[in-house]
């Protein structure tokens, strides 16, 4: 092998900087992007969640009107067995709202490490 043949394949031309920088870039970039829509996914339940607490408390503040003006034992107990009913409804609707949330963000994190952190616009 002649020396100028032996300086073509030198250690150093065979590793590429640029490439690498690209690739850390593109990978730092792909987790900046997982951060936003994770952030995004958590901002949108905290909202959902803050709304179903003003709910819980709009609730329990008729439950006690309604029941400070009862007349009669049966009275309370038909405002109680309402009160009761809309509780269980509501808690039933939150289990569904937990489990949606949680698939968008199980989805979003599956999503990014099926692609190795790669966009599906790239």
């Amino acid at each position: 092998m002649s020396p100028e043949s032996a300086s073509k394949k030198s250690p150093s031309s065979a590793f590429n900087f640029a490439d690498i920088n690209k690739f850390g870039q593109n990978q730092a970039d792909a987790l900046i992007a997982m951060q936003r829509e994770l952030c995004s996914l958590v901002e949108e339940a905290n909202r959902s969640w803050l709304a179903r607490a003003e709910l819980e408390r709009d609730l329990a503040s008729e439950f006690a009107t309604k029941l400070s003006a009862a007349k009669t034992p049966a009275d309370a107990s038909r405002i109680y067995q309402e009160w009761m009913s809309r509780r269980m409804q509501t808690l039933a609707d939150d289990g569904q709202k937990l489990f949606a949330d949680s698939q968008k963000f199980m989805s979003a994190a599956t999503q990014f490490l099926s692609t190795g952190g790669k966009s599906a616009n790239t």
